[in-house]
């Protein structure tokens, strides 16, 4: 019941997005930071938060599994060395942690909800809106818009003139 309210409200703290790039320590060994530009990376926290309701937890075969599962790679594109190094970064930015002595990871509660709200807000906030802020003439409407469609829609047509005055070529 824990993940499912974890899903429900996503949450980020103010410096969840500065510090997630930054490199971290797991122990004495430092790892590189948390990209959330790279596919790899989005596909490790898509995973983790696929992952999280296991009440035993999951190893790292498991993870790959998923990883490759949702990216369509093969064995030789993401090993067990890749999935390993994804695990230690995402347990230097305290996203996942081992359970006790076991080679078995958990996600924290906090951490489920900063994860969907980074999947969240990349996936169904910010390509969204610039896909729309791109389009030079607006697609057909939909037969029946939905009230999120009119949000989509004025937010697209808010963020033209920012844009514009920032420089940034939409």
């Amino acid at each position: 019941m824990t993940t499912l309210d974890c899903v429900d409200s996503a949450f980020i703290s103010d410096q969840t997005l500065d510090q997630l790039p930054l490199p971290s320590r797991v122990g004495k060994v430092r790892v590189g930071g948390v990209d959330l530009n790279n596919p790899r990376m989005r596909a490790a926290l898509s995973a983790v938060l696929a992952l999280a309701p296991s009440p035993m937890g999951f190893g790292v075969a498991q993870f790959r599994t998923k990883v490759q599962s949702m990216t369509g790679q093969c064995d030789a594109d993401y090993t067990p060395r890749h999935a390993a190094y994804d695990l230690k970064k995402l347990r230097g930015k305290e996203l996942i942690a081992k359970m006790g002595r076991s080679r078995r990871y958990d996600v924290w509660p906090s951490s489920m909800r900063a994860v969907t709200a980074l999947h969240v807000l990349r996936h169904h906030v910010i390509q969204p809106v610039l896909a729309g802020v791109r389009a030079t003439q607006p697609e057909s409407p939909p037969t029946r818009p939905s009230p999120l469609d009119g949000h989509y829609y004025r937010l697209c047509l808010d963020l033209q003139p920012l844009f514009q005055e920032l420089g940034i070529a939409a």
